[in-house]
């Protein structure tokens, strides 16, 4: 499970298997037609967990994202 963080001060949350990976392809040019991240690139890590199981982390991820507050992630998740 990981978080990015843009200079504009968004995130975007997501879950892979490769991380470091998965950040490049955030940060390379779209492939079928715009995706959010790159129109909002470029992107940086700022959080990352590892989870035991896919569903585990999908499940972090889920909770995460229904806090829908950058504030939160900021305070309770960064520390910040």
């Amino acid at each position: 499970m990981y978080v990015l963080e843009n200079a504009a001060g968004r995130f975007y949350v997501g879950q892979t298997e490769d991380v470091e990976l998965r950040v490049c392809r955030h940060n390379a040019p779209p492939e079928n037609g715009r995706r959010y991240t790159a129109k909002h690139g470029p992107w940086r890590l700022v959080w990352s967990e590892e989870h035991g199981t896919r569903a585990e982390a999908m499940a972090r991820e889920r909770q995460i994202k229904s806090m829908k507050s950058a504030r939160w992630i900021q305070e309770e998740l960064l520390n910040r």
